[in-house]
């Protein structure tokens, strides 16, 4: 026989659909400082009676929870909000309770509606009305024992039924709430609450030793220093460099990935490690530490964060390889076995073991090296191809590191199947790579970026839109078209509020390819390039122009405020972003690089708060140029010879 005793038999109200919810609260929903978060559920009573409830919400440094009445949208759906003040771990839940008071009111406005009569409704009503006096203040507790004797009062029957329904008995409701029996929802949710560069970031990547402006010398820290003012010009806030480390000898690789490598070739700075040391030090060709840090601190100066890449992998040279042999994945025949990412293989690096039976150390090595780097005054790591090593090991490190340095973003460099993607970001990266780099018809953007904004995925997942990497050369850049570039930056910087470039190569039309590959002919990654920082052109001017439209511009800040309206042309694309202070963008882009195209644009008023016959400006920040439109159509018409885009910002009357 079973027994009750497990069981809350007067707890009548049902919670369920709680959202959002990420996999039954395993991971956290992601948030920023400042933001106003949304809870919804829903509420189920079996009956007729009414449930009221709260949301209730805490930041991990308080013990007490805070409260969110909970308001019916309809449906038996519930919703409530709170603001997230500091970064950190939040927790949120939801409580509820038959609101026989809240029950007792509908009641009587039905029946006194129907005309039928109340007098036990009302006598019924003395009851709750008694229970509440003693919590309510001084000049309610007056109002209230007047409805008292007015209830008791036969020959005021007519008003005691108007006292009843009125807005003062609904706010005596609202304002001391009669509990009983709660339900509370079986677990507390994670919200994780970051700063706002975590949601609006504008990268800049570069190889420091590319930076010098004497072609017979290779760029260091310094030079890479006098770069910053430019970056900083063109409105970019963070700069990404590859790794600084000492590069490996054995089996390095030369120009365009060849072996062996000639006498003078760099080597690849992904294969870290030699005599020098390892992820904790600093390739003495770049600098000192201490010249390091005053790239850090020039940087900070010019208003920009320096992005470190974490790249878990050692060449042959690395001092792990002679001190922890065990760290590393061997053939059968013994011998160390190459890093791979498959179909590519890396000779010049080893590939680490995470099956080793010491894989607590090496996790504390990592860990340590990632520490390291925030003591020289890093915030922001991006990991190198992270889907290559346990997820375990991501949750644990970056929570580690956020514990102890809670303003430490997280880039995933992830371009790996949508599931192993999306679960590093809810396993806690703060920021992921995604496959815009290969989104470029009218049909592909608006299914993936509606995935992203309109799915679960706008939850935990935050896109970083980038054109080009120093990886990627995309084929849709390798036309080297004007119209194309300057498309591919104004879709990555106004669709995603994060977004980035692989600089020089991008900004000077770089498109030149290894035959046959979305790769760079003669890439960075196998040789030092010297590039006219000076130079500057239409591309340079539009950068420049759209990143600072960006900073100026709200709704240009957050990327799930997007909304597709409807242009009559599939090579015109056209998208709202809004904020709800009132910013209002419209972007019309011609993806069409070789010919002027037109279309009507339906704009729906009620997005933009007008009516039919309310006139109101779009104003193209980028030209200038101001139309005045009225009503939901309007005609676009767009040449990418000139411009292929507008960004219109909506201006009232």
């Amino acid at each position: 026989m079973h027994t009750l005793e497990n069981w809350a038999g007067q707890q009548r109200v049902w919670i369920t659909k709680v959202t959002p919810e990420l996999d039954g609260g395993r991971f956290a929903v992601k948030s920023v400082v400042n933001d106003l978060i949304h809870i919804q559920a829903t509420l189920l009573v079996d009956g007729t009676d009414l449930p009221s409830g709260y949301l209730l919400y805490r930041h991990e440094s308080e013990s007490d929870w805070q409260r969110s009445s909970l308001k019916d949208i309809g449906n038996d759906w519930y919703e409530a909000s709170f603001s997230v003040q500091k970064p950190g771990q939040y927790q949120y839940t939801i409580e509820a309770w038959v609101n026989h008071f809240l029950t007792w009111q509908r009641t009587i406005t039905l029946h006194a509606r129907d005309f039928q009569p109340v007098g036990n409704e009302l006598r019924k009503g003395i009851s709750y009305l008694e229970r509440i006096l003693p919590q309510a203040s001084l000049e309610d507790q007056s109002g209230i024992q007047e409805a008292i004797h007015l209830f008791q009062n036969p020959d005021q029957y007519q008003e005691a039924v108007t006292k009843a329904l009125s807005q003062q008995m609904i706010d005596w409701i609202e304002r001391y709430p009669l509990h009983s029996h709660l339900s509370t929802y079986p677990k507390s949710l994670p919200l994780k609450v970051s700063r706002e560069k975590a949601v609006f970031s504008t990268w800049y990547s570069l190889f420091p030793r590319s930076t010098s402006s004497d072609p017979s010398k290779a760029g260091t820290f310094q030079s890479t220093i006098a770069v910053l003012p430019r970056i900083a010009s063109m409105g970019f806030d963070v700069l990404h460099i590859p790794p600084i480390h000492p590069i490996g000898h054995h089996c390095r690789k030369g120009k365009n990935n060849t072996s062996p490598a000639q006498i003078n070739d760099p080597g690849v700075p992904y294969a870290i490690g030699n005599e020098e040391g390892g992820h904790d030090s600093i390739a003495s060709e770049l600098g000192t530490l201490n010249d390091f840090k005053e790239l850090i601190q020039a940087a900070h100066q010019q208003g920009i964060e320096l992005a470190m890449d974490l790249a878990i992998q050692c060449s042959p040279d690395h001092p792990w390889v002679r001190q922890h042999p065990d760290w590393f994945s061997t053939w059968p025949d013994g011998n160390f076995q190459f890093a791979e990412n498959s179909p590519h293989t890396y000779e010049d690096s080893y590939g680490l073991n995470f099956e080793t039976e010491d894989w607590q150390n090496l996790w504390l090595a990592l860990r340590d090296v990632v520490f390291q780097w925030a003591e020289w005054g890093i915030r922001i790591i991006r990991a190198d191809q992270p889907h290559g090593k346990p997820f375990a090991f991501w949750q644990w490190l970056i929570s580690e590191t956020q514990q102890a340095y809670p303003d430490i973003i997280f880039l995933a460099e992830a371009f790996t199947s949508p599931a192993k993607m999306q679960e590093l970001s809810k396993l806690g990266f703060d920021q992921s790579y995604t496959y815009f780099i290969w989104r470029n018809s009218k049909n592909e953007l608006t299914d993936y970026l509606k995935e992203l904004t309109e799915t679960s995925l706008r939850h935990y997942l935050r896109p970083n839109f980038w054109p080009n990497t120093h990886d990627i050369n995309p084929f849709s850049l390798q036309t080297g078209l004007e119209p194309t570039f300057l498309t591919r930056y104004f879709l990555a910087a106004t669709l995603s509020s994060n977004c980035g470039i692989f600089g020089p190569a991008f900004e000077q039309m770089i498109h030149e390819a290894y035959p046959g590959r979305e790769e760079y002919l003669n890439s960075e990654k196998y040789e030092i390039r010297h590039w006219n920082w000076t130079q500057e052109n239409k591309l340079t001017l539009f950068i420049r122009m759209v990143n600072r439209i960006r900073k100026e511009n709200s709704a240009l800040q957050r990327t799930n405020n997007l909304t597709f309206v409807p242009i009559t042309n599939d090579h015109l694309l056209a998208y709202l972003k809004i904020d709800p202070n009132g910013n209002r963008i419209l972007c019309v882009v011609n993806l069409d690089p070789y010919h002027r195209q037109s279309a009507g644009i339906q704009v729906p008023l009620s997005m933009i708060g007008k009516y039919p016959d309310q006139a109101f400006f779009v104003h193209d920040l980028l030209t200038g140029n101001r139309w005045q439109w009225q009503g939901e159509w309007s005609y676009i018409e767009l040449d990418p010879t000139i411009l292929p885009m507008h960004l219109f910002r909506i201006e009232d009357w």
